[in-house]
């Protein structure tokens, strides 16, 4: 081969190589893009056209990916949220500390890896147009709702069972432990993200408040209880 011809075909498998990267990264760009996208603007206004345009590449390119819109909402879900319960619940199997301890790790460490991120907007999004699209509720509902209430059960469960925990009816502290994580997802996604309005709360200082609610209760015991 000549000098010429394999600066040629070098060259070739070059651009070759750049092109089949670009094309395995696409699938990822489209997903960031439809997050930016999602929680900036909800759902129904978010037009796939904007999608393609955001990540880069035609309307055509990204369907050749996501069948549709749905799809690529779906896919959003499982690339931020879903898909990240093997890792959450393997966590859980291995942690060995108390279960108080357990409970602040798994509060304060679910906001630094999705409530602080883009990702948190995501139920904001679903608690306002929910009732227009009942498929992606069905949705949300098995591949979020459903392991994370999983998850937060187990672990009150595991308190009590030790005795750390005081007996409570397990379905309603699911609830208690997700309410502050849930306004405070919907508070960065509102007033906190208006001018000034953060200054009012830290996430950090707000959750450790209620962790600290939580896990002492709001009422000191009664005279008799503390002599026992």
């Amino acid at each position: 081969m000549s000098p010429i011809s394999k600066l040629l075909s070098d060259t070739c498998q070059k651009v070759q190589a750049k092109r089949e990267r670009r094309k395995e990264a696409r699938p990822g760009e489209l997903l960031a893009a439809a997050l930016d996208l999602f929680v900036e603007k909800g759902f129904a206004a978010t037009k796939s056209e904007e999608v393609a345009r955001h990540a880069g590449v035609s309307k055509g390119t990204l369907f050749l990916y996501f069948a549709s819109k749905e799809e690529l909402f779906k896919a959003v879900i499982r690339e931020n949220i879903a898909g990240r319960f093997p890792e959450w619940n393997a966590e859980f199997e291995a942690y060995t500390g108390s279960t108080a301890d357990l409970l602040r790790y798994t509060m304060l460490i679910w906001w630094q890896r999705l409530g602080a991120t883009k990702a948190g907007g995501i139920i904001k999004l679903m608690m306002s147009e929910a009732g227009n699209f009942p498929e992606l509720a069905a949705f949300y509902q098995k591949e979020v709702i459903e392991p994370g209430h999983e998850l937060i059960r187990r672990i009150l469960q595991r308190g009590v069972e030790r005795g750390e925990f005081r007996p409570m009816d397990i379905k309603y502290g699911v609830y208690t432990v997700l309410a502050p994580m849930i306004f405070l997802m919907t508070w960065k996604h509102s007033l906190g993200a208006c001018a000034g309005a953060g200054d009012t709360l830290v996430p950090e200082e707000y959750l450790a408040a209620q962790i600290d609610a939580l896990l002492h209760g709001l009422c000191l015991p009664a005279p008799h209880e503390e002599r026992s």
